[in-house]
């Protein structure tokens, strides 16, 4: 698939559903009890479906996988960031600006 453009916004879908589901755990809103794994599965699906993503944004040479690159070390990192907040809402939250600028460039090539 040569146009990252589907693959991309599912991808960015994944990402906010995962911090959706992180800030409703963090305030309270939301209680997992025994299900923390779904929002570990739901990392594991945004970093899979980012890394697809850019992958088919560098096949069909599009200016929006260089922009959602970057996004890759915050990923990498918030792993190591320790559940605790602040800093692992920080560490997650900075792919943010990156997805948004890969979907906005997606969509001015589209």
């Amino acid at each position: 698939m040569a146009d990252g453009t589907p693959l991309l916004r599912v991808a960015a879908v994944s990402y906010l559903a995962s911090c959706a589901l992180g800030t409703g755990v963090a305030t309270g809103v939301v209680v997992t009890g025994r299900a923390r794994w779904v929002h570990h599965a739901l990392y594991v699906v945004t970093a899979t479906l980012t890394g697809l993503a850019l992958g088919a944004a560098a096949y069909g040479r599009r200016r929006s996988g260089w922009l959602l690159l970057p996004a890759a070390v915050p990923l990498a990192v918030v792993p190591y960031a320790g559940s605790r907040l602040p800093r692992h809402a920080l560490v997650a939250a900075a792919a943010a600006p990156f997805y948004a600028a890969a979907l906005v460039a997606d969509r001015q090539q589209v």
